[in-house]
Formats: structure tokens, sequence, C-alpha cells
């Protein structure tokens, strides 16, 4: 075991932690902001540089501090190490550095983005972007592909997370898509225009942190915080049957896995469930899904619901008024 101490707050982890899973132990006010890391895809992290911390004390046996910021999502804990992230100026600053390279590229199509309102990027641009860009140079453009009859891929928002590589290689039978050229000119693609097709392709759209991969069932059909999700569940063959269902009215719009409070699905959904059941009679609901209050796609939504207490009019008593409040 080691302790590590995160912004002057203190945790025991098992040895092999890596800092950004004892920040996660400790609470989201903690945690470093992250982009390309998945707790449930091996060899993800390590891409984007959103999740930099300031190790000042490496260990009780070598105190000294690492001369650069780490990612803290690569980077292990060790005993009587300590490290700053929000308390860090560094951090802040170095960050705020990051999210200007992400947007070098990114199109402001938020208004018109179907990720708006659930985008990571977006609240990461929100907490730490500049007003104003410094460039002159053109904005990168790609035309949309479609990769597949249910999946639109519109590289230009596409910051190169590499998580839906990694969905496709890890839990379908074949992938079909990738990172192709270098440098400035890499993009995600399939190879030689093959469709991606198989029974868990479309959980490319959900590991997905901005608009790049989007179902094109779901397309411009509502804003998500017009939408009031429910969780529910299906006996399913393919995988979990335990999802999300997004609601306009009595139609369900959109179907997605469940997901944690760090953005991650809990269970990879089949293609079957996500695009072919979306009737109510299709599925079991057990209620309301809990929406963190800071999304925007609380509004509106209330998970639970009180029945006000009867009262008869005659039965009202006047409010009581101290005697200092009279004055």
């Amino acid at each position: 075991m080691a302790k590590v101490t995160l912004d002057g707050r203190e945790i025991e982890v098992p040895d092999g932690t890596t800092i950004l899973q004892a920040a996660r132990m400790i609470g989201p006010e903690v945690a470093p902001p992250t982009m390309c890391y998945y707790s449930k895809l091996k060899t993800s992290g390590g891409y984007c540089r959103t999740c930099l911390v300031e190790v000042t004390k490496g260990s009780d046996k070598d105190p000294r501090s690492m001369p650069k910021l780490v990612a803290s999502c690569r980077t292990n804990v060790m005993d009587g190490m300590e490290v700053g992230n929000n308390t860090s100026a560094k951090v802040i600053e170095a960050r705020k550095g990051v999210v200007e390279f992400l947007l070098l590229n990114h199109p402001l199509d938020c208004p018109i983005c179907d990720q708006a309102g659930e985008c990571h990027l977006q609240d990461l641009s929100y907490e730490h972007g500049s007003s104003k860009t410094r460039t002159d140079f053109e904005r990168r453009t790609f035309d949309k592909i479609d990769i597949g009859d249910k999946i639109q891929l519109h590289m230009t928002r596409c910051i190169l997370c590499y998580r839906c590589v990694k969905v496709a290689n890890q839990i379908t039978d074949g992938r079909v898509h990738g990172v192709i050229n270098r440098g400035d000119h890499s993009e995600i693609s399939t190879y030689v225009e093959q469709a991606i097709d198989n029974d868990f392709s479309g959980n490319v759209i959900d590991v997905c942190p901005v608009g790049a991969l989007t179902d094109k069932t779901f397309r411009f059909k509502s804003r998500v915080w017009f939408t009031k999700p429910m969780t529910a569940h299906r006996d399913c063959e393919k995988c979990s049957g335990k999802v999300n269902l997004w609601y306009k009215g009595d139609e369900v719009l959109r179907v997605t896995g469940r997901k944690d409070q760090w953005g991650e699905v809990e269970d990879f959904i089949c293609n079957t469930c996500r695009f072919d059941k979306k009737k109510t009679s299709d599925w079991t609901i057990e209620g309301p899904t809990h929406v963190s209050r800071h999304s925007v796609i609380s509004a509106n939504h209330y998970e639970v619901f009180k029945t006000p207490n009867e009262f008869k009019l005659n039965e009202v008593k006047p409010l009581a008024i101290e005697e200092g409040a009279k004055s």
C-alpha cells in the first residue's frame, strides 16, 4: 500500500495505482479531467495531456519533485508522494495551453452539434479555454463520412483520443478503422472505405468525448436537455441489456449505454439494443436516470416525485412572526 497526498488530501491506495485512479477514489473535486483515458479500455490514456499534474514530492525515499508535469493517467503513485492538481498554478496554466491546442482545429459547432450538452471538451473549454484564438491559420477540414448505416464520422471535430480504435480492437470481432497519416494530417478512417459493421460497433459513439462520431438515427432530432433519460433493461443474448432511454414525449429518440460519474460506459451494449429496440414495450423501465446537477441535461429533470400533503382551507394556520421581524 502507498500513501499519496493530492491537493492536500491524503489517501492510501494499492501499489500500482495511478495518480488519476487515486484522485478518483477521493472524488471529482480532486480528479483531473480526461479526454482520452477510459478505465475499461486497456492502454488508453497518455494522448490528450489534459490530466497533467504537478508532483511536488516524489516519495518518502526520494522527496525530490519531478522536473516536469506528468500525465496522471500513466504515472503510478509512490509512498509519500505529494501531487498538486487544482491547487497548482503550473497545472492550471498548462491545462489552458492544452485546451488551446485541442481547440486549434476544432470547429465552433456547438450550436448544431448533437454532442452539445454532454461534451467533455465543451466543459473543459468553458473552465479553461480562452475567449479568442491566437492563430491566424485556417482550421483543417474533412468531409463527413458514413462508416456504416448508423454511424457518421465528422473528422473535423475529432481530437484523436483513440478511444474508438481501442473499442474496436478490444470488444469487437474485427477492427476496420484506425488512425492514418501523421502529424497534422492524422485522421480516423476506415480501411479502403469499409463500413464498420459488427454487433458492438455502436459503442464508438458512446466513448467519443466530442461530436466526431454520432448516431445517425438521432442526428438533429432534439437537443439532449429537451429529452428525459430513463434507466431501463431487457433480457439480451448479446449484452447486459442495461441502458438509458432518451425520451421526448412518448417517443424513444435514442438508446445509449449507462454512464458513471466520469462519463464512462458501465456496460457496453449491442447494436440490437441501441438501434433496433426503440419502443417502450421492449424495455423494463427502472426509473429516471440520475443526472449530475452541473449538467445542462438536469434542467427540468426530476428524479423523485412527491405528492403534496392534502389540507383543508380552514385548517391553514397563519405563519408565526418573530418579535424581531415585526419592527
